[in-house]
């Protein structure tokens, strides 16, 4: 990582960058806020509030992307508190030892990856989802709760917007997983478990899942038909009707599904090869099934 040292006291400013530069870390040093808000490209700030007659809100509105730790002498609102609600990640309280320093650091770089990781996912899921429209009341629906559905994008969805209304940390299983009976074991009773595959597990063996799920809030999903009554089971009709039949589907009906779905995402040229017909072909099925390719 870069790291822009901002501190007065110059030899504690050598002794940090020596340390955090045997890490593999590039390590840069500036003596005061004027110098070090001519650049912003660092990946962590340390920022020594002992600096005397300098603002220091200009220094975290110029690095407000970076990770910035304050490294203070002694605790009050000037030097903590008003940092803190400007923008500032943290503070480590001076003589510290260069572990600690070292611990903050990676423990914000982490939660950093972790934060962009997760909007990178809840992007990508919001797009996914966007042609599934849920309209169900998940203030009614009681946990544990079986969804039923062939289309197995359905149930995903549903499980996601209800964890998201609910605000409740998701654990997705997958019941194909021979390790999935000890992880179901293993999660405490306030998160909400997300199992797919039911279809997956023999009847013989749902009495050991229904057991486990005793205490737990679960969704649990399967693309077969659900007949058990432990529970409330939701079943999701897809708007793609030839996925709701449970059987193979004919190769005309799966011809017309793949233009009516994909025919805005691939032109035709490219859509013709992946089904495998001409472009010649492509134009008598849109004929022949009535579809309107939309410009």
């Amino acid at each position: 990582m870069k790291i822009l040292i901002i501190e007065n006291e110059v030899y504690l400013a050598q002794s940090i960058a020596t340390k955090l530069s045997e890490l593999g870390h590039i390590c840069e040093m500036c003596t005061s806020t004027r110098d070090a808000i001519k650049s912003n490209d660092y990946d962590v700030v340390l920022l020594s509030t002992n600096i005397n007659g300098q603002a220091f809100n200009p220094v975290i509105e110029t690095f407000k992307k970076s990770i910035i730790i304050l490294m203070v002498s002694y605790i009050s609102n000037d030097t903590v508190s008003k940092p803190l609600a400007a923008g500032a990640k943290d503070y480590i309280l001076k003589p510290f030892m260069i572990e600690e320093l070292i611990r903050k650091i990676n423990h914000y770089q982490d939660y950093e990856k972790l934060k962009k990781r997760n909007e990178a996912c809840d992007k990508y899921l919001t797009h996914t989802f966007s042609s599934i429209a849920n309209e169900y009341d998940f203030n009614n629906i009681n946990l544990s709760v079986f969804v039923s559905s062939s289309y197995q994008k359905h149930a995903d969805s549903f499980a996601f917007e209800y964890a998201k209304k609910k605000n409740m940390p998701l654990h997705f299983i997958t019941l194909s997983d021979p390790k999935a009976m000890s992880e179901i074991e293993s999660i405490s009773a306030n998160s909400l478990l997300y199992i797919i595959d039911l279809q997956t597990l023999k009847k013989s063996d749902r009495k050991a899942l229904y057991a486990l799920l005793e205490n737990k809030k679960a969704i649990i999903s399967s693309t077969d038909k659900i007949e058990d009554d432990e529970y409330e089971i939701i079943e999701i009709k897809s708007e793609n009707k030839i996925f709701d039949e449970g059987e193979i589907l004919p190769i005309e009906d799966y011809v017309k599904f793949i233009v009516l779905n994909y025919q805005h995402k691939f032109p035709d040229t490219e859509l013709s090869k992946k089904l495998g017909i001409s472009r010649k072909s492509l134009w008598e099925k849109r004929k022949k099934y009535d579809i309107i390719k939309k410009k």
